[in-house]
């Protein structure tokens, strides 16, 4: 029987972001594999961390190219950028939790490629006068990702349903984020 790495990877972080405490065999339940096989894939935790990493980047960069973030208002470059990481959000949740991946000078090199991407992003909505000047594109970026975390969370959890997942990150994004226009 063939495993499906991704798929299991997929699983891997759907557990782990309800329960960052879950042992490999509740992984690999939870994906549908014995400990045996997941232990093939996956030498132990921090081998199963850093592949969740790895798809992880890899996924949200597939998510900015699809989201063109050069193109068009700045606004509705953040509205593309929430609609297309939405898939990628349980497993960001994870990754944005997991002290792991911070700690150290392990950091990958992935982490400052998304956050320029992004922080260019909001850059350049404060200086076309899009996105308010007296929060740093830095925090812009940070609140993204909570958002989009919490996001997956809640809908995971069944507190709020996923046909919102976009409207509700947008929205308070956005609504936090742009320069009010005086009278």
């Amino acid at each position: 029987m063939s495993v499906d790495r991704t798929q299991v990877l997929h699983a891997a972080a759907a557990l782990l972001s309800r329960k960052a405490t879950a042992t490999l065999d509740e992984v690999a339940r939870s994906a549908g594999i014995g400990r045996a096989t997941l232990h093939r894939h996956f030498a132990g935790r921090d081998a199963l961390v850093r592949a969740l990493e790895e798809l992880g980047l890899q996924e949200m960069e597939a998510a900015l190219d699809r989201a063109a973030l050069d193109e068009g208002p700045e606004d509705e470059a953040v509205r593309r950028l929430v609609a297309e990481v939405e898939d990628v959000a349980p497993l960001l949740s994870f990754l944005y939790t997991e002290n792991q991946l911070f700690e150290g000078d392990q950091l990958n090199e992935g982490w400052s490629r998304l956050d320029a991407r992004v922080s260019t992003l909001f850059r350049r909505g404060q200086e076309r006068g899009v996105f308010r000047i007296d929060l740093p594109p830095a925090w812009l970026t940070e609140a993204f990702y909570g958002l989009v975390g919490s996001g997956a969370w809640a809908v995971q959890d069944g507190r709020v349903a996923a046909k919102e997942f976009q409207y509700m990150i947008a929205e308070l994004l956005l609504g936090g984020a742009r320069r009010s226009v005086e009278k």
